[in-house]
């Protein structure tokens, strides 16, 4: 997987966050294609968090690097 590429993809989608007040940090990727991503601002106490991250965050980094296979926010 190309981080740099990752990277790309967590930038473009972070002002669609920063919008509502929420924001989103790159922590890592590792080498069996998880993304590990941090959810920040108003992503953190959301209620809608898991479904931001499942139906935005990870289908924009997954249509922009095919080869990621999951996306998980961590602390």
């Amino acid at each position: 997987m190309d981080v740099e590429e990752i990277k790309k993809a967590v930038e473009a989608v972070r002002p669609h966050l920063q919008m509502d007040g929420g924001d989103v940090e790159f922590v890592e990727a590792t080498e069996d294609g998880v993304v590990k991503v941090r959810l920040l601002g108003a992503c953190q106490g959301c209620m809608m968090r898991q479904m931001t991250l499942s139906k935005g965050i990870a289908e924009f980094i997954k249509k922009k690097v095919p080869e990621v296979k999951d996306v998980q926010a961590v602390s």
